[in-house]
């Protein structure tokens, strides 16, 4: 924000103020200084750096406000508020202009005044220095007030030729799909029906907070003035400027917020010079609709909170004396909290305690805030969320896969192939990440590109490269603004092959490496006793091969619970990314793992006796899970079984097509001798005798 040293000097008492003092009160304010310009003219130009919360500093009042306030007791200098003479008024205003705010809930104040019989030209030589200090160009006394306006106390604000609309109405409504509007100096433009205009009866006239209209600019032919004073909804704003490229100092300020309750001043500000610059004339009467005005916020400071947190003590009366000269009034309460009301310029940025405490630090001076030379800490054990994902980072480390960090854009054909049915892509100006503007749907995006690029450097290492991240994934739902966003765990697993393209082997090998991962996970988080279900079925997006997906649940002390999904990676996938090596994929819900209930640990001792071990090879359809055959062992409840596992799946001739052979293992043992293997078989012939009557099996001998 560049502020005139000469212009500032008008608000204060005294207005003394040089560049170097201004220079280090800002600086101490926590407002520093950029860069410093000296005029001809003798002024200095000074860049404030202005962080996006302080819209009240955007403006020669707002940072007239802040030297002010600061060191107050030592130079009693004050804010001295340009005085406002009201203009005779004319005939009344409705007589020639009306107002239809139809949308109060994007615009909550605008407000509408008439001057007739002004005379359009140039700027008196004060004015005309005023706007030209800045860099900008005078154009005409009455559109040179609106700037200076704008620059004064950081209300924009805007001006149309009375006879030049139509129906002599203002309309402040949503644009109609393609519906254009032709602007000052940014071209004309397709509007969207998200964007807001201020029409006429008949076509828009601007681009409501954003840039006025070309069709009723103010020109040297123009009598009766129509100024307008409003604000806005600060998203709608920065979307449609975003959107068509166009920056204003208006749209900067609307963007950052600006109160309705500083409007009245500032138009009858700006009221008074238009008359004063122009010979014009004020219709009586003000067109004002939106919402009703907010009221005052009031937060409460206790003192002691204070001296927590700037390390002094600070009486009330202090404290009150410091905040004052930024217009927060303050009321003591006996030995209870200050009641600070919060003034209309700060109602954006002045909401809890904490931020009046630091108004307090600022006021008083940064560099009063005293610096330990030694800093107290306290060392606490991580929270359990992030120990559980260092815990599922080094359980895939230790399985061979490599973690990345990947970017979360990519192209919206890529993110396509991800996008969950139901859900839309979230995506930013397409002149700002060209050929990447959209937000990924799946992380899984960023592991394929990671992969192509080790691809590219022919990297590889025994048995495929393997890849996970931890990162969010972000989509919308259609029609509307609500962002869905998701941690989520990915792994990417090759299918690794000798020749010229997999077997069906090959690609259950990394089916079952990726299974195995997802088990590991489960059990580091959930603890030993975890288990997991796999659910074949189809995906609800195009980057999982149809045929080969499946959800995976998590159950775990009698519950159940969604996991993500696993599967091959279609081809279509894999093509976007010019990859010729099938992968396998898991898109796990990271909040489900870090989240797991604590398990419960228990140390036992080695056992001293040796088990039996007896493998059971069952002929199945191939459309069996493995999870059918897990809940029969279990549910056998077989004496002295310590544990099952799957041993291999085999195909072939000798089992017949559309079968399988699956192997099962089940582990015995005694705890207090050695068992014989007479003892385990009628075991294994109940095992059988089931598998045979409840999942169809045939006994592969």
């Amino acid at each position: 924000m560049d502020i005139s040293i000469n212009w500032l000097n008008q608000y204060l008492s005294p207005g003394d103020v040089t560049p170097d003092e201004a220079d280090d009160i800002l600086t101490e304010a926590g407002l520093p200084i950029e860069s410093r310009t000296e005029l001809p003219s003798g002024d200095v130009i000074l860049d404030v750096e202005v962080t996006s919360n302080r819209v009240d500093c955007l403006g020669h009042v707002g940072i007239a406000r802040e030297i002010a306030a600061a060191r107050h007791a030592k130079t009693q200098r004050r804010l001295v508020l340009p005085a406002l003479e009201e203009p005779a008024p004319g005939a009344p205003i409705g007589d020639g202009l009306t107002l239809d705010n139809r949308v109060p809930d994007r615009c909550p104040l605008f407000t509408a005044r008439l001057i007739r019989g002004v005379k359009v030209g140039p700027s008196p030589e004060w004015l005309k220095t005023a706007i030209e200090s800045f860099g900008q160009r005078s154009i005409s006394n009455v559109v040179d007030v609106t700037n200076y306006i704008t620059l004064e106390l950081g209300n924009p604000c805007h001006v149309f030729d009375h006879k030049k609309l139509a129906g002599g109405a203002l309309v402040v409504r949503e644009a109609t799909e393609g519906e254009k509007v032709n602007t000052l100096y940014a071209g004309e433009h397709a509007l969207r029906t998200s964007d807001l205009v201020v029409a006429d009866t008949e076509r828009p006239q601007s681009l409501a907070g954003v840039i006025g209209g070309h069709d009723s600019q103010v020109d040297e032919s123009t009598t009766d003035v129509v100024f307008e004073m409003a604000t806005w909804d600060p998203v709608t704003v920065r979307n449609t400027g975003r959107r068509l490229n166009i920056r204003t100092d208006a749209a900067f300020r609307f963007e950052r917020g600006i109160d309705p309750r500083t409007i009245d001043y500032a138009a009858r500000r700006a009221i008074q010079l238009i008359c004063e610059v122009s010979g014009g004339e004020l219709a009586e009467g003000v067109l004002s609709q939106g919402r009703p005005l907010p009221g005052d916020h009031a937060v409460e400071v206790r003192p002691s909170r204070v001296a927590q947190v700037l390390g002094a003590e600070l009486d009330a009366d202090l404290i009150a004396s410091l905040l004052g000269p930024l217009g927060i009034r303050c009321e003591t309460q006996g030995r209870g909290p200050l009641r600070c009301t919060v003034p209309p310029h700060r109602s954006h940025d002045l909401t809890r305690e904490i931020d009046l405490i630091e108004e307090i630090a600022r006021a008083r001076s940064l560099g009063e805030v005293a610096m330990k030379e030694k800093l107290e800490i306290a060392i606490h054990a991580p929270q359990r969320d992030e120990h559980l994902r260092s815990e599922c980072a080094r359980t895939l480390a230790s399985l061979g896969f490599f973690e990345t960090v990947t970017f979360s854009f990519t192209s919206p054909k890529k993110a396509a192939c991800f996008l969950p049915q139901g859900q839309a892509t979230v995506s930013v100006d397409d002149n700002r990440r060209k050929a990447e503007p959209t937000l990924r749907p799946s992380v899984l995006l960023g592991l394929l590109g990671c992969r192509k690029a080790n691809a590219d450097a022919r990297n590889s290492v025994p048995g495929g490269i393997r890849l996970f991240e931890t990162a969010s994934t972000f989509a919308q739902r259609p029609g509307t603004t609500e962002t869905i966003e998701r941690r989520s765990l990915a792994l990417l697993a090759d299918v690794d092959f000798i020749g010229k393209k997999p077997t069906l082997d090959d690609t259950q090998r990394a089916v079952r490496v990726v299974r195995a991962a997802i088990d590991e996970l489960a059990r580091a988080c959930f603890g030993p006793d975890a288990r997991i279900r796999v659910e074949p079925g189809r995906p609800d997006h195009a980057g999982f091969d149809t045929d080969a997906h499946a959800r995976v649940l998590v159950e775990h002390a009698g519950s159940r619970t969604e996991l993500g999904v696993f599967g091959v990676i279609s081809p279509d996938a894999l093509a976007n990314d010019d990859l010729d090596r099938p992968a396998v994929g898991a898109d796990l819900h990271l909040d489900v793992l870090t989240c797991a209930p604590v398990p419960k640990t228990t140390v036992e001792a080695l056992p001293q006796f040796p088990g039996i071990e007896r493998d059971l090879s069952l002929i199945l359809p191939e459309s069996s899970a493995w999870a059918s055959v897990a809940d029969l062992v279990d549910a056998c409840d077989l004496e002295r079984s310590v544990g099952s596992d799957l041993v291999s799946v085999y195909r072939g001739k000798q089992v017949g097509e559309g079968k399988k052979s699956v192997t099962v293992r089940v582990r015995f043992r005694d705890e207090h001798r050695t068992l014989r293997h007479e003892e385990v078989d009628p075991q294994m012939d109940r095992l059988a005798e089931r598998a045979k009557a409840e999942l169809g099996a045939e006994i592969r001998v």
